[in-house]
């Protein structure tokens, strides 16, 4: 469904030069990126965080970026084979005629895929299922304004508020596999370090100004400057803050841990602070950064532009032309 909005924003922010938004971090407004729109339901006006960057660098035009938009929009029925390191799509089936078929049968199918697509006889051939159901971005939107506010109260950058809005939990509040519960999908452990009960009578992440504080938090005490650090530690510096590479690379520790990121830098040794650092990142694999580590930045892009595209908010529906930074040269 659609989202009709009223855009508080002159049209010279959206042609403004591409560095016009760059600031240092010393300096960097963290509430540059918020605009205001009205919500589809209630027509209330709410704030939302709007960065042209992910269409200047040219993100949307990645491969891996546009096969994780394909399975947001795609039924829990079905699903897509693919190739894992380019994400290229090569069949979509449907998960009940793929689960009746037997092992000999499966594996003759994906050969045949090899062979039509000229692929190596060992080419791993992944199969991932739709997730439409979890990624209901008009349920995860409702928490926009909130999330987006509580993070600005504690003086942290909202962008991360939404995106981790956007991908954490966005259809309902639940608990992961390893633990991790509520919003901004926190262990027990970050809860409690940032003040928040959890115990057999109480938990705290399931309310959401609680949650958004310990998680902005994390990301102010933790996330940032061990990512700063990191970076130091590779030689790469005169980098802004509100930069897209480097705020997808602080997601990168929200999820991993700046630990597990930095054991992955570690193994290609980037000299500089762009986008290239994090395209390699999807690339690369550790003992503890793995394929759901290398997925993540993908899918923040990915849950961006299907939001900015729900709000009506995507260069083609403001009919501009986005202008190209010069890092979009060098994927």
């Amino acid at each position: 469904m659609q989202f009709f909005i009223s855009i508080l924003l002159t049209l010279k922010f959206f042609l403004a030069p591409p560095d016009s938004n760059y600031v240092e971090s010393s300096s960097f407004d963290i509430k540059q990126d918020v605009i205001s729109v009205s919500n589809f339901k209630t027509q209330e006006k709410m704030d939302f965080v709007f960065n042209m960057q992910i269409y200047q660098l040219g993100c949307d035009t990645m491969p891996n970026v546009k096969f994780w938009r394909s399975i947001m929009n795609l039924h829990k029925d079905s699903a897509l084979f693919n190739t894992p390191n380019d994400r290229n799509v090569l069949s979509k089936t449907h998960i009940k005629n793929w689960e009746g078929l037997d092992l000999s049968q499966k594996s003759c199918y994906k050969d045949s895929l090899r062979n039509c697509y000229c692929l190596d006889d060992s080419a791993r051939i992944l199969l991932t299922n739709g997730k439409s159901f979890f990624y209901d971005f008009e349920k995860a939107s409702a928490n926009f304004d909130r999330g987006i506010k509580d993070f600005i109260a504690n003086g942290v950058d909202p962008w991360y508020a939404q995106a981790i809005l956007m991908i954490e939990s966005p259809n309902k509040l639940q608990k992961s596999n390893a633990g991790a519960y509520g919003s901004f999908q926190l262990m027990k452990d970050v809860a409690r370090l940032f003040g928040l009960k959890v115990n057999k009578h109480i938990d705290e992440r399931a309310d959401f100004d609680r949650s958004a504080y310990a998680a902005s938090s994390l990301i102010k005490k933790i996330c940032i400057p061990k990512t700063r650090q990191i970076l130091d530690s590779l030689g790469i510096t005169g980098y802004k803050e509100n930069e897209l590479w480097f705020r997808l690379l602080v997601m990168h520790s929200y999820h991993a841990g700046a630990g597990n990121v930095k054991k992955a830098l570690f193994t290609f040794r980037p000299t500089e602070g762009n986008m290239n650092l994090i395209y390699t990142l999807w690339h690369t694999e550790t003992k503890q950064f793995r394929s759901a580590s290398q997925n993540y930045s993908q899918l923040v892009l990915a849950a961006m532009l299907e939001v900015n595209e729900k709000f009506g908010l995507a260069p083609h529906q403001l009919n501009i032309e986005p202008k190209p930074q010069k890092e979009s040269a060098l994927r």
